[in-house]
């Protein structure tokens, strides 16, 4: 009995073993992988189609920055016109007060009118022979008035430190007006009163006149202060030497406050310009040659006014025989 039982044992072990082999051989053949295939061949490689964005992006990339920065020169330009639109509503503003004080002053405006007619009427002949030859004489050395007949134009800027910290923001309107004087010309160039340019990439060369470009100098002139001593004379000699052409009808505007003695005397400059601008077979000079005076040391003690005189002194005499004009600033405003 105890046999039988043992071999019923073993049968029921062995087939419950070679059901377990079965089912795990079927399994095997059921999820049996096969080799992938191929679906489609692509022409294009796939470093080529990555460069060819990469080249795509740089471009929007570049697109971009010059459309910022055309954006940006034009908000400078709107914010500059909203300043000149603020000068000249305040200027009107004092202009229409002092009109109304004038109207009601008129009584005796109409006495001293009548004061001045019978002061000419008692003029001598002597007297009204000098008024006239003193009239010809204002008319002769055109005083105030300005050629804007040159073609290239060049800014040379006193940086020194009375200058920046007193009169920048004057000397910024007087460069636009200056601006404004020459709707288009063929070449600008800015330097300070030592020979330094103020964009180094343009050293020697001139800057193209666009609305861009012209926006750009005023925008970088803000913040633009380079070691100066206060004297023109390496600027003028620099500006006539590099750029002198004798195609090109050149005028170079001095802007400054003062020429101190250090600097040396007003003749010996005088005379090394003169030896650099000479004059061409009809008498004139290779470059003209005009100077703003700003009143920084005018508005000191009268001991301290001494460098502000020597300045005007200077470029008075200098625009006198380089063919250009002086002009004295009278306000910061």
């Amino acid at each position: 009995m105890a046999r039988r039982t043992s071999e019923t044992f073993n049968v029921s072990f062995l087939d419950v073993m070679s059901c377990g082999f079965g089912a795990i051989i079927l399994l095997i053949m059921i999820t049996k992988s096969s080799t992938p295939t191929t679906l489609e061949i692509s022409d294009t490689p796939v470093e080529g189609s990555v460069l060819e964005l990469q080249r795509q992006l740089f471009e929007i990339r570049g697109e971009t920055n010059i459309l910022n920065r055309e954006l940006n020169a034009k908000h400078e330009q709107i914010s500059q016109y909203d300043d000149r639109i603020a000068r000249l509503r305040r200027e009107l503003s004092i202009l229409n007060g002092e009109f109304n004080t004038t109207s009601q002053q008129s009584t005796e405006d109409d006495i001293l009118q009548g004061q001045m007619a019978q002061a000419r009427q008692q003029l001598t002949d002597e007297m009204r022979r000098l008024q006239n030859n003193m009239d010809q004489l204002q008319l002769n050395e055109s005083v105030g008035g300005v050629p804007v007949d040159s073609e290239y134009i060049i800014f040379l800027i006193d940086t020194s430190g009375s200058m920046f910290n007193y009169s920048w923001s004057r000397m910024l309107e007087v460069m636009v007006d200056t601006l404004d004087i020459y709707p288009e010309v063929k070449g600008i160039q800015v330097m300070n009163d030592m020979g330094e340019y103020l964009f180094s990439s343009f050293r020697g060369d001139w800057i193209p006149d666009t609305p861009a470009r012209r926006q750009a100098i005023l925008q970088r002139l803000r913040t633009w202060n380079p070691f100066s001593n206060s004297s023109p004379v390496e600027g003028i000699t620099t500006a006539i030497r590099n750029f002198y052409d004798p195609g090109k009808k050149i005028s170079l505007y001095v802007l400054g406050d003062e020429f101190p003695p250090g600097s040396g005397s007003i003749r010996n400059v005088i005379e090394t310009v003169d030896r650099i601008n000479v004059e061409d077979s009809e008498g004139n000079r290779l470059v003209r040659i005009h100077g703003i005076g700003f009143p920084v040391y005018f508005s000191q003690p009268d001991r301290y006014q001494s460098t502000g005189i020597r300045f005007a002194t200077l470029m008075r005499e200098l625009a006198r025989k380089n063919g250009g004009t002086f002009v004295g600033l009278n306000d910061f405003y």
